[in-house]
């Protein structure tokens, strides 16, 4: 069987078992280690497999967004230490941007001490919880509702972020990949996001390593137009090497 041959194999049994081992991989196409690691490369580069620990999955398109509460169950220690090491960069005086999402919404009660804060958000979520604070200014983007994410999007969410200035912005993403970026299923979220980083004088991905080598239809931005991106220290060490080769700033957090 040649290369070729063997890596559509590879992806055939993938799709099948979504993960296989390196082990499992050798008997069952019956060549070394090194073979299998090369091939498993080769898929890599060409964005159709993710390296994790002992193994490899496929990369997945997303087709959809599960909804707002069932997210909000998901990754929970993970999305909290990656909000807490988030709320550390936040200063007194500060005007920062929450995106909608449930790691971000995480944030929310780790902010109520910052002094002379203001928070700038398209979550409705994010705006019950911080109704009871009066001494942090609360803006709402408004916007066209999204029902199943809690928040506003679209053209009216942009037009409005023109008009104000952002110390930071926590970015929010259902998907991310060296290769693709932080991407999204749904056209209306890209215009707004892709706003704030023009807008903010620094730009936060915050995302859990459950996401990464996903990807959805609509590009946002590449990893590297982000100031900074938090994730959590499950994201296989393959992709951590790769992003340090393309010069992404990342910092990975130990899950509460």
């Amino acid at each position: 069987m040649i290369p070729d041959q063997r890596r559509e194999h590879i992806l055939k049994l993938l799709q099948e078992r979504h993960v296989l081992s390196i082990n499992e991989l050798t008997s069952m196409l019956s060549v070394s280690h090194m073979t299998i690691r090369r091939d498993i490369q080769a898929l890599e580069n060409d964005g159709k497999v993710l390296s994790v620990t002992g193994g490899v999955r496929l990369a997945a398109r997303l087709k959809s967004e599960p909804s707002y509460l069932a997210k909000a169950q998901l990754e929970v220690p993970a999305k909290r230490a990656i909000a807490r090491a988030a709320a550390e960069l936040v200063r007194e005086n500060f005007t920062i941007y929450l995106d909608a999402g449930t790691t971000t919404l995480q944030m929310v009660p780790m902010l109520t001490d910052k002094v002379g804060l203001t928070v700038i958000t398209s979550d409705f979520n994010v705006v019950g919880h911080l109704m009871e604070y009066p001494g942090i200014e609360l803006i709402h983007t408004g916007g066209v509702v999204s029902h199943s994410d809690h928040s506003s999007v679209g053209q009216y969410t942009a037009d409005f972020l023109r008009k104000v200035n952002v110390d930071l912005a926590f970015i929010a993403s259902s998907s991310w990949d060296a290769d693709r970026g932080s991407t999204t299923p749904s056209e209306a979220k890209v215009i707004h996001k892709q706003e704030l980083l023009q807008i903010a004088s620094k730009s936060v991905l915050t995302v859990d390593s459950t996401k990464y080598g996903k990807f959805g239809t609509f590009r946002v931005a590449r990893l590297e137009e982000f100031d900074l991106i938090i994730t959590d220290d499950r994201l296989p060490r393959s992709a951590v090497e790769e992003l340090a080769e393309r010069d992404v700033r990342l910092r990975t957090v130990e899950s509460e």
